[in-house]
């Protein structure tokens, strides 16, 4: 009787620890965004990740990088260098993470990425497609391949993004918090913009990355483009840039935008460029964004006229905390429906819900430095 009830003891702890390997690391079908059906054993135990770095982390935790074993470095390094410092000056250990290269510079190496024997790679749209036959090579490795795409800035693809990587990393019920924040954060701004039966104002959005002498991209369908559109703003880029692209400066000026927004980095490669972010002085940001309004023919226009001329953080934009920017256009578009909304601090917030750090600086900035 003694041994039976051993047996069954033992049977029953290795019952509970094949049970719990299975809740570790078990096979799962993922639909990503493209609507590919992706087998992957989940939570995923090597993962490459060659974007939305921050996006990741909100959602598996920081633990979730204990996990990653490559990442496409430039893409968070090189294209927000502020932004890694901050993160590398809590968790050192990301140096460590190898490089693989990247995807628009045409540096990615399916060689370092098959070295690191991944268990999944998790790839931005823009990168996947980019890769062309390179793809191949990873799915005839066995490597399952997984798309996100927060770039879009479409309800239904930033929800289905932010599920993903909720399955991805075990953390399915912090992906659903998230994605009801998002979800409530949006439809909260387009009801109020709904009752109101208000004309659209008329916007106008550039990334001020070539200064005041330069007229750089403006935006189309996607990113700020696709933000404006949910901010109830009538972007007047739309009949002439699908995607994204300069737009005629004398067009512009036709158009005759009733607000204006400048996208900044911490980026001082040109000393003219909008300047925002991670340890940017907001005085300093308002002289750049007044750089702007000093292009010929802008003191006639009705948004520099009325100074409705702001600066906006560019690394807030295809990410899973960017409501906070959907916000902020929708207040600077609808000052007095918006009245209540603190955008700037809804942004900070999100971070102290869900990632390591807090960054300080400026991601928000008006026309008369506020």
């Amino acid at each position: 009787m003694l041994y039976r009830r051993s047996l069954a003891a033992s049977f029953s702890t290795f019952a509970m620890g094949m049970a719990c390997v299975a809740a570790q690391a078990a096979p799962t079908s993922i639909q990503d965004v493209l609507g590919r059906t992706v087998e992957v054993e989940a939570p995923a135990k090597r993962v490459l990740l060659g974007f939305y770095f921050e996006d990741y982390m909100a959602v598996g935790g920081e633990k979730a990088f204990d996990k990653v074993v490559g990442i496409s470095r430039e893409a968070w390094a090189g294209w927000r260098a502020a932004n890694w410092a901050l993160h590398v000056a809590h968790r050192p250990s990301l140096k460590d993470i190898p490089d693989v290269g990247e995807v628009e510079a045409q540096t990615f190496s399916v060689e370092k990425a098959l070295a690191l024997k991944p268990d999944v790679v998790v790839l931005a749209d823009w990168q996947y497609k980019g890769m062309g036959s390179d793809i191949k090579r990873l799915e005839a490795a066995k490597i399952p391949v997984v798309v996100v795409d927060y770039n879009a800035q479409t309800l239904e693809r930033h929800l289905a993004s932010t599920k993903v990587l909720g399955q991805l990393t075990g953390e399915t019920a912090r992906a659903e918090r998230i994605n009801a924040e998002y979800k409530d954060a949006i439809d909260q701004v387009q009801s109020r913009i709904a009752q109101a039966k208000l004309p659209k104002p008329r916007v106008y959005i550039e990334f001020g990355n070539k200064g005041p002498t330069e007229y750089s991209f403006t935006y189309g369908k996607n990113m700020w483009g696709a933000m404006a559109a949910v901010a109830g703003g009538d972007n007047i880029a739309a009949p002439f840039v699908e995607w994204w692209g300069p737009m005629n400066p004398e067009q512009v000026l036709a158009s005759r935008p009733e607000v204006v927004l400048i996208a900044g980095t911490e980026s001082t490669k040109n000393q003219a460029a909008m300047l925002m972010g991670q340890g940017v002085d907001k005085a300093q940001a308002a002289q750049r964004l007044a750089g702007f309004t000093g292009r010929n023919g802008w003191a006639e226009m009705p948004a520099v006229k009325t100074n409705r001329v702001y600066g906006i953080y560019q690394g807030a934009s295809r990410t899973i905390s960017d409501y906070v920017m959907v916000q902020y256009m929708a207040k600077a578009l609808y000052p007095t429906l918006f009245k209540d909304l603190n955008p700037e601090t809804n942004y900070l917030d999100f971070y102290k819900r869900y990632l390591p750090v807090i960054p300080t600086g400026t991601f928000m900035v008006s026309q008369g430095g506020k």
